[in-house]
């Protein structure tokens, strides 16, 4: 069993606490000692550099890698799963070596990695989005064509779900093809041109439902939640995190404190929505204006959380926005009040936490999994931090450098 010693460098323990000198050795898989003056038969000079724990990205769409109607339609069907392979490849260069997919990604996507066929970060997967009919995941248009983001396949079976018996079977489909967690969309979004991400979609009775189903598995259910009535609904529900949280209002940070609900922000979702129109993406004007409409409202409504005290987790909505650009997240958490620590922190052992992978990932300490991120310079310097990563290790094994 060979010991290797990252040497000479600072290490960020995802906790939060300040940078500190020490060594990190690991063996097998795992992270066995950190502190100074460690030996091993291998050493990796870190001198001038920082450890970093691998990092997490909590909201990414593998199978995603463009919006534009148009070429959804003209693309084969089997070209999302290359795709998928290299925009895993993507998220892992950044040092991402786990995230959690928000619908996309099959079991077959998620075996591939785990087996060695791909190189990419590990997934926890939705499989697929519950909708309820004309809801943010349906892909109905006046057209009378259905052109969701997902195409349904055996794999990724339909999340269209109308009352609570409805909901009750999507739920147990989806986890039957390996759901490790529910996705529903509580309000409406963005990216549906004909419904509004300040209305809510489901019932309390319909979620209560979903959240029960999920909870009999050892499951969570995560929610597209826009709008704030639909953010309640779904905290009030016991739904785990919060996905986007645009129009949370002062009452619906009140009840996520109340009851440790997450927020994952995607504070470049809109942004990139916004890119890809300028680019010349062929959206529909109802699109393009919801997205110019919310970027300032998402801002100050997650700046109020974090001066809260919500828990805050990374998580970036890729594949709405470019695979391989997740990092722009952290310069606008940073810009929402976090300190480049407690950013850095909700991207890792917090994010850990919240997918519930806390004992095995997400910090830098002996027992733990070896994901490990070697920094070029300053690693607090957020908006460089994607160009400034020089190796990536994922379970002790030299993934990118």
């Amino acid at each position: 069993m060979t010991r290797t010693v990252f040497t000479g460098g600072l290490v960020f323990d995802g906790t939060g606490s300040d940078l500190a000198p020490a060594d990190v050795a690991i063996a097998d898989g795992r992270i066995v000692d950190v502190g100074p003056g460690l030996d091993g038969d291998e050493a990796v000079d870190c001198t001038g550099k920082t450890l970093l724990p691998g990092l997490f990205d909590c909201h990414v769409h593998v199978t995603v890698s463009q919006l534009s109607l148009v070429s959804r339609v003209q693309t084969p069907f089997s070209y999302q799963f290359y795709e998928a392979a290299r925009n895993l490849k993507r998220t892992l260069d950044l040092g991402i070596t786990t995230v959690r997919d928000a619908a996309g990604a099959d079991l077959g996507i998620k075996q591939a990695v785990d087996d060695g066929l791909i190189p990419g970060p590990r997934l926890q997967i939705s499989v697929g989005l519950i909708s309820q009919t004309g809801g943010h995941g349906d892909g109905w248009n006046p057209s009378g064509h259905c052109v969701p983001l997902s195409v349904e396949h055996p794999g990724r079976p339909s999340g269209l779900a109308d009352g609570p018996d409805e909901m009750r079977r999507v739920a147990r489909t989806l986890l039957r093809a390996g759901a490790d967690v529910l996705k529903v969309c509580t309000t409406g979004g963005v990216l549906s041109p004909r419904d509004d991400p300040r209305h809510s979609q489901f019932t309390p009775a319909e979620l209560d439902v979903l959240v029960a189903e999920a909870a009999m598995q050892g499951k969570y259910v995560m929610a597209h939640a826009q709008g704030v009535e639909g953010i309640k609904n779904a905290v009030r529900a016991g739904i785990r995190s919060i996905e986007h949280g645009i129009y949370l209002d002062d009452e619906a940070i009140e009840m996520m404190l109340e009851r440790g609900t997450w927020l994952v922000p995607t504070l470049v979702a809109p942004v990139n929505v916004i890119r890809a129109v300028d680019a010349g993406a062929d959206l529909p004007d109802a699109i393009v204006r919801k997205a110019r409409e919310v970027v300032d409202i998402h801002r100050e409504a997650i700046r109020r959380a974090i001066e809260a005290g919500v828990r805050i987790a990374m998580g970036t909505d890729s594949g709405v926005g470019p695979h391989g650009t997740n990092l722009e997240e952290l310069a606008l958490m940073e810009g929402c009040g976090m300190s480049p620590a407690a950013v850095l922190e909700a991207t890792t052992a917090s994010a850990a936490q919240l997918l519930g992978l806390d004992s095995e990932l997400g910090r830098i300490a002996p027992g733990l999994r070896a994901d490990l991120v070697v920094v070029e310079g300053d690693a607090y310097d957020l908006p460089a931090l994607g160009g400034n990563i020089r190796q990536v290790w994922k379970d002790g094994v030299l993934a990118v450098g």
